[in-house]
């Protein structure tokens, strides 16, 4: 599951000890001896179950030291998957005949603190502080970067939903300064879309801005105070590679400036129509409502960012489709590959995060998906691209790079279905379906659940809106139906997801032989219904299109949505 670095992910990762401690998730068991690991890891299995873990075993083992991006760990588990794909039969589908996808990754870092300072029709400059007033951001577009432009209040800067937070005021050539988040009153997943930066960037950049401003509010200050932002601005974020060496940003031309506090605003606001204080204590509320605002002040911001190139890889093996029309249409199979390396030691003093479920199982299903593909009787009609996908633990970068990037034409894919820290400690009684109620996937998948016995349910983390923070959604980005499955909540479920995400997630004990026991069997059951999802898609006489009227539908231009 996707790490958090991006401001909302900072908000998601903030929520999920909340979540943690309200759930009735079990106590921790003590770590298992030597001896009990050992005999939880070699205990015989029938052949199916066998295999799933066998790749489990070796992607998640303290060799591959948590598989980070850009590691030579990582790249070791990179040509693991590409001859498993070469076993199963599958053409190379990366670059240059091979099997991987060169992914130029780019890690960003602020180079000392960057300026701030604001200028008032006939003043003089005045500088606020660095860590108290604001916090820059790093700008992999444009590593020595300055803007002096008019600052715009826009609210929440979103537009749809029934609301447009830019009416009235014309942004083109200034900066946007805005609150993160989204009313409460908006749907989960479209709430989570519209809290995303890129999103609110992309939006900004249509309307004309030259760059963006994130406002401390009341409610965020609540839980997440502003001195996280300033501990946390001198980590390295992650994006890819331009052609010319700088970093790939969601809104080409309109940057994130940085981020403004609660004390910052009063001075930005000083002399505005609406006061500072009003405007707070409105963000206060759960739909709030704001009316924007051309500012009475021009602001200048300075700040230089240190980039680093770090070379990656996706990994993608094609089944070519049986069909000679449905043949050129693409259905893609994705999970992402890496996890997040070596960390802090926990307390027994491992550091080494191994990442057994997340994600080595879903890739471990790729795998043993493709082979089911192998032994069938016929061949999809369309053709299948299985694709492992680097850096999504850094924000979902290695699918973003495919995705502008694609191997195969982008019109040609019609649809992703992604694997992504099934939680399989359990025999599961239901699935959960993320993005199934967008597109006619969803009777596809309800179908592939009956198959095997299981019904649709709902989501068990509602709060954490996880829609959009896997692989996937980059695809729906793009316009392209996609889902995204989970081993359900009912019986034994809720209990395993809770301790799951208490006890070993992001954390060294996600390992096998640390976990409570891993139900390989319903590895295999996750697997199976996985196939059975991907064969219908593959072999359907339509293609999958989003409902009419969706929301996702309709912002990417997707088929079937008008």
């Amino acid at each position: 599951m996707i790490r958090n670095t991006t401001p909302l992910a900072l908000a998601l990762l903030l929520a999920m000890p909340a979540y943690a401690q309200n759930a009735p998730a079990p106590a921790p068991a003590p770590a298992p001896t030597a001896a009990e690991r050992n005999a939880i890891i070699n205990a015989e299995l029938p052949a199916d179950q066998a295999a799933l873990k066998s790749h489990v075993m070796f992607l998640a083992s303290d060799a591959l030291k948590g598989r980070e991006a850009g590691s030579n760990e990582f790249n070791i588990a990179a040509q693991y998957v590409a001859s498993q794909f070469y076993s199963a039969g599958l053409k190379p589908a990366g670059d240059d005949g091979g099997y991987l996808q060169n992914v130029p990754l780019i890690s960003a870092k602020l180079d000392g603190p960057g300026t701030f300072s604001l200028t008032r029709k006939g003043g003089t400059p005045v500088a606020l502080e660095f860590g108290k007033d604001f916090v820059s951001s790093a700008n992999p577009e444009t590593p020595d970067y300055t803007v002096t432009a008019p600052v715009v209040f826009v609210g929440y800067g979103i537009v749809g939903q029934g609301r447009d937070d830019y009416k009235g005021v014309n942004v083109k050539g200034k900066i946007v300064a805005y609150f993160g988040g989204a009313p409460e009153s908006f749907p989960g997943e479209v709430a989570a879309h519209f809290s995303n930066p890129a999103s609110k960037s992309e939006i900004a950049a249509k309307h004309g801005a030259v760059a963006t401003i994130t406002l401390e509010s009341p409610r965020t200050a609540k839980t997440r105070p502003f001195s996280v932002y300033a501990g946390a601005v001198a980590r390295a974020r992650f994006t890819w590679g331009n052609a010319n060496g700088t970093g790939h940003i969601a809104a080409p031309g309109t940057p994130s400036a940085g981020t403004v506090s609660l004390v910052g605003a009063e001075k930005l606001f000083a002399g505005a129509k609406q006061k500072w204080a009003d405007i707070a204590k409105a963000a206060e509320a759960d739909d709030a409502k704001f009316k924007a605002e051309a500012l009475p002040v021009s602001i200048t911001v300075a700040a230089k960012t240190a980039l680093t190139p770090v070379q990656s890889y996706n990994v993608a093996g094609m089944l070519p489709g049986s069909d000679p029309t449905l043949s050129k249409e693409v259905v893609v199979l994705s999970a992402h590959l890496d996890h997040i390396g070596v960390g802090r030691p926990d307390k027994t003093g491992d550091t080494i995060n191994n990442g057994a479920l997340d994600d080595a199982v879903g890739i471990a299903s790729l795998i043993e998906e493709a082979k089911r593909f192998k032994t069938a009787g016929t061949k999809p009609r369309r053709s299948i691209l299985f694709l492992a996908v680097t850096a999504e633990e850094k924000g979902l970068v290695g699918s973003d790079y495919f995705a502008n990037n694609p191997t195969v034409p982008l019109s040609s894919i019609v649809a992703d279905v992604n694997l992504d820290m099934p939680i399989i400690t359990y025999k599961f009684q239901d699935i959960v379906v993320y993005g199934a109620s967008h597109s006619t996937l969803g009777p596809i998948v309800e179908r592939a659940g009956k198959a095997i016995g299981v019904p649709l349910s709902d989501d068990p983390l509602p709060g954490e809106n996880i829609f959009v923070r896997s692989d996937h959604y980059n695809f729906v980005r793009k316009g392209v139906p996609s889902v995204f499955l989970w081993p359900g909540a009912g019986g034994p479920g809720r209990a395993a997801i809770d301790h799951f995400m208490k006890n070993h997630y992001h954390q060294p004990s996600d390992e096998v032989g640390q976990l409570p026991a891993i139900d390989w069997e319903s590895g295999v059951r996750f697997v199976d219904v996985n196939y059975r999802i991907a064969r219908e898609i593959a072999d359907g006489d339509q293609k999958p299109v989003w409902n009419k009227g969706d929301f996702f539908g309709l912002t990417y231009e997707g088929a079937g949505a008008k």
